[in-house]
């Protein structure tokens, strides 16, 4: 490689680097993806002019078939979907780099040349770990796009499939670095595709994005390896910065649920009690029309508001500023609380919000707006049930026990939208809907906002 090409796989790492410190934080977040679109095109045109491809029809067609997919997916996908678009493209990503090293080991044996057992270490690894992502982000994919349950989906004897699956694959694998068959390898490839998705079968509501972030360390791990492969040390850069943020982020996630790891991605596999109310059991809540909760509002002294994925559905987030704003213009003080994961992805709420221009000063994070609940005459709970659910304090056994929570029952009032009583991801019901203090909106969140808006302006 030239040394013009390797300082510009140099710039690129950097240029991924920058890009991943600018995602972390909301101001910068527009610049840091550029950064890194920049980084992936120098990449990109380094490969396409070395002048040592092969097949440049080929690659060229697959560019503009990728284009043609990618594009429209990226520009019409909506705020709700982006968490399984995260999910597909990852998934695609480890299908990709474990093809590459399986064509490679094949390419290899085919010229009677044999890899080093360190290369033939990271080719199967690499056929394992990317076959595992890709399995496992179709199943997030199907979750998340509601095409299966969102439960946890347990098979009978499940753990001990699970487990057999693993073993079997494992030992396959190690077998098949002194052994460098390829019709053992391809059977590695199926058992590793059959692990990943009993890997994300028995992980249900809203610990799916978790498995998101660290099947997509998994793909960052493979492409990293499959660098190690054919000689690239911008993959092993990427591959490694993408493993160890997806890894770093999982854990963050983890514990923004207050629950280890282990119990996220296994616990279905233990018995667990009922949630907090029988299915089916009808009880008495407590509605109001929009003029109900317009008096409400109009006259308090503090609100916070709470989002949560029923607000992205709806696309209320410009609605709900202008709420924000008349509230404020009576003197009312207004704050946004923000859980950690609210949505179906981090920071989820914080980008629907920016897009309606709400004040980043405006957006107390979790602790922060517990503190000012306390003191709150109004907790407006706009789509949100899991993350304000107090069962993650009350019951044992709940799929979100041990989860911190927006502890909006601490408010004086509390306002629920709600398209229905449905529960939420987690599929449990919230007490807090029963609560006498409590009073339901039902509708559809822009709608049931724009009402109280327009109520809100004739007080």
């Amino acid at each position: 490689m030239s040394v013009g090409a390797q300082f510009s796989y140099l710039v690129a790492a950097v240029c991924f680097i920058l890009a991943l410190k600018g995602l972390s934080a909301p101001r910068t977040a527009r610049y840091g993806n550029w950064i890194g679109a920049a980084g992936a095109v120098i990449a990109l045109v380094v490969v396409l002019s070395t002048g040592h491809l092969q097949h440049v029809g080929l690659i060229f067609a697959a560019l503009v078939v990728g284009a043609v997919i990618g594009v429209p997916a990226a520009t019409k996908v909506k705020m709700t979907a982006m968490p399984q678009l995260v999910a597909i493209f990852n998934g695609v990503g480890g299908g990709a780099a474990s093809l590459i090293a399986l064509v490679e080991f094949l390419r290899v044996a085919s010229t009677a040349s044999t890899l080093s057992w360190v290369e033939q270490t990271a080719t199967v690894f690499t056929v394992v770990v990317g076959a595992v992502s890709f399995a496992g982000s179709m199943v997030t994919f199907a979750k998340l796009q509601e095409l299966m349950t969102t439960r946890a989906v347990v098979l009978p004897a499940g753990r001990w499939i699970f487990g057999a699956a693993c073993a079997a694959t494992l030992g396959l694998a190690i077998a098949e670095v002194p052994v460098r068959s390829s019709a053992l390898l391809i059977t590695v490839l199926l058992l590793s595709l059959l692990v990943g998705i009993l890997f994300v079968l028995p992980v249900g509501g809203a610990d799916v994005p978790i498995v998101i972030s660290l099947l997509n360390a998994f793909t960052g791990l493979t492409v990293a390896a499959s660098g190690y492969v054919l000689g690239n040390i911008l993959l092993i850069i990427a591959g490694t910065l993408v493993g160890a943020s997806g890894t770093v982020l999982t854990r963050l996630m983890a514990a923004a649920m207050g629950r280890p790891l282990t119990g996220i991605l296994f616990g279905a596999f233990r018995a667990k009690s009922a949630g907090p109310a029988e299915a089916g059991a009808t009880r008495p809540v407590r509605s109001g029309t929009p003029e109900d909760i317009a008096i409400l509002l109009g006259y308090a002294r503090k609100v916070i508001i709470v989002p949560g994925y029923g607000l992205a559905v709806a696309q209320g987030q410009h609605t709900v500023r202008e709420l924000a704003d008349l509230l404020a213009g009576r003197g009312v003080k207004v704050a946004y609380g923000i859980h950690p994961v609210a949505g179906r992805m981090p920071g989820h709420m914080n980008v629907l919000l920016a897009e309606a221009n709400v004040p980043y000063e405006a957006l107390l994070e979790m602790d922060e707006a517990n503190s000012e609940l306390g003191s709150a005459d109004v907790a407006l709970v706009i789509g949100a049930n899991d993350v304000v659910n107090p069962a993650a304090r009350t019951t044992p056994g709940a799929p979100i026990y041990g989860m911190p929570i927006i502890n909006v029952d601490t408010a004086t009032n509390v306002v629920f939208c709600k398209r229905s009583m449905r529960p939420g991801f987690a599929g449990i019901e919230n007490e807090l809907l029963y609560d006498p203090k409590t009073t339901l909106l039902f509708g559809d969140a822009k709608e049931s906002l724009s009402k109280v808006v327009a109520a809100v302006k004739a007080l």
